[in-house]
């Protein structure tokens, strides 16, 4: 039981709302993806992210054992061999249940399995680092509209790309780049980027903009919250930002005229921020 929980902790379950919000999303973009695809499609990007936060824990062992003692690894709660096991394992089940789908399929999951072991082995200390997690995010995307058949469209990837930014913007505010300096900055502008990018590219419409308002919202709730400077409160802004992953890809489902996955991904963030209360998602 106690290797479940610490599996269950170093996965970062909390977060998988916001991969299926993503896949949600994505498949709006798309034009639709039927039901049956749609759920492979989620285990599989599920799979990838668990298995992508076991490698990066397991990665970063010998510096949590230094500066995070109490992660499940360096507690002794999981034999290092058990994650790699369980993390590599995940990442080849992910990759090989979208590689069912086709060669463009296969080979997009196959680039979202690199990106994730570059950012797991190199994300300390590597410059690109924030670039490189908004990559994986952004292949969610890219993989998604792969499987449904449909083309990398403009408004397709410039979606891809804002969420890129997002996430390159939230990893870089999570280390305090920008965040004392006076709101907008430029990560803070690229948080914002995906929320303007649906905007421009989609249909400007009162569930749009409500979505829109909501999100930008919680970013500036959230940047509030890590210029506070406390260990606490920055931590749950990080998870805040986190779980706004699934309202971006909410104000992309409005924009792009599907109300119905919008609501969902409301719900996808709600359910975020709840499970983070058990579940650390940082």
């Amino acid at each position: 039981m106690t290797t479940i929980a610490a599996l269950v902790r170093l996965a970062r379950v909390s977060n998988l709302p916001t991969v299926w919000s993503n896949v949600l999303a994505a498949s709006v973009l798309a034009g639709g993806l039927a039901e049956p695809a749609l759920a492979l499609v989620l285990v599989a990007m599920s799979a990838l992210y668990a298995g992508g936060m076991i490698l990066n824990d397991a990665f970063d062992r010998d510096i949590d054992a230094r500066e995070r003692p109490e992660r499940p690894l360096p507690a002794g709660e999981i034999a290092p061999a058990t994650a790699w096991a369980v993390g590599l394992g995940l990442l080849a089940l992910g990759v090989g249940l979208l590689a069912t789908f086709g060669i463009r399929s296969a080979s997009a999951a196959l680039a979202l399995a690199a990106a994730i072991l570059i950012y797991d082995a190199w994300h300390k200390g590597y410059a690109l680092a924030p670039l490189v997690m908004g990559a994986c995010r952004a292949l969610v995307y890219v993989t998604t509209v792969l499987v449904a058949g449909a083309a990398l469209s403009g408004p397709v990837l410039a979606a891809a790309l804002a969420l890129l930014a997002y996430v390159a913007g939230l990893s870089l505010v999570a280390r305090g780049v920008g965040v004392r300096s006076a709101v907008p900055h430029w990560p803070v502008l690229l948080l914002m980027l995906p929320i303007a990018v649906a905007l421009i590219s989609g249909e400007i419409a009162p569930l749009s903009l409500l979505m829109a308002g909501a999100a930008a919202a919680v970013i500036l709730l959230a940047v509030g919250g890590l210029r506070s400077g406390t260990p606490d409160r920055r931590e749950r802004s990080v998870g805040l930002l986190i779980a706004g992953i699934a309202l971006v890809d909410g104000v992309v489902s409005a924009a792009h005229g599907n109300a119905s996955v919008a609501m969902i991904c409301i719900a996808l963030f709600g359910m975020t921020l709840a499970l983070q209360r058990s579940v650390p998602g940082t």
